[in-house]
C-alpha cells in the first residue's frame, strides 16, 4: 500500500512537469495572476492542493496506523518469541553472535556455519552446545552454555533460523 502511494506521488509529479513542459515551462510570457488564475481553473488548483493534502497527511498516517507497535515483539521473521525464547536471544547475543550469523539476533560472524542458512532443529542446536564442534576455521568449546540457558538459546534458533 505504501509503495503504490510512493509510485502514485512520482507519477503525480512527472505528469504536472509533462504538462507544465506543453505550456511552455518557465520561458513562457510572463503574464499576470488574475490570467495564470483563469487558465488554471480554480478546480484544478484544488484537485492540486488535495494531491499535496493527501500525500502529505494521509499516506504517512496510513504507514504509523498499518506498521503500529505490534511487530516490536516479533522477531524479524514476524516470528513471535516466548520469553523463555527472548532470553535465548539475550544469551545468543552475549555468547554466540561473535561467531556465528543469525539475522534475527543482527550477529554476522563469520567463524561458526551461519544459522540461517543451516536451520538446526532444536536438538541438532543442544547437541553442539553440550558437545562442542571443530569442523571448519574454528572450534566450538563443549559446555559454552549450560542448563536452562543452552536449552533457551536452542529453542530460539530452532525458531528463528532461516526466517
Amino acid at each position: 500500500m505504501l509503495a503504490l502511494g510512493f509510485v502514485a506521488l512520482f507519477l503525480a509529479i512527472g505528469l504536472t512537469v509533462f504538462f507544465v513542459a506543453f505550456r511552455g515551462g518557465p520561458s513562457a510570457p510572463a503574464t499576470s495572476q488574475a490570467d495564470r488564475k483563469r487558465r488554471i481553473g480554480r478546480p484544478v488548483l484544488l484537485a492540486i492542493a488535495a494531491v499535496f493534502i493527501g500525500f502529505g497527511l494521509v499516506i504517512p498516517l496510513l504507514s504509523l496506523l498499518h506498521n503500529g507497535n505490534t511487530q516490536a515483539d516479533a522477531a524479524i521473521g514476524g516470528v513471535k518469541l516466548t520469553a523463555a525464547q527472548e532470553h535465548g536471544r539475550q544469551v545468543f547475543k552475549e555468547r554466540c553472535a561473535t561467531c556465528h550469523t543469525l539475522d534475527d539476533a543482527g550477529a554476522v560472524g563469520m567463524v561458526g556455519p551461519n544459522l540461517d542458512d543451516l536451520r538446526p532443529a532444536t536438538a541438532l542446536t543442544l547437541d553442539a552446545i553440550n558437545k562442542g564442534r571443530a569442523r571448519g576455521q574454528g572450534q566450538m568449546p563443549a559446555q559454552l552454555i549450560s542448563g536452562p540457558d543452552a536449552q533457551d538459546v536452542a529453542d530460539y534458533v530452532a525458531t528463528v533460523s532461516g526466517r
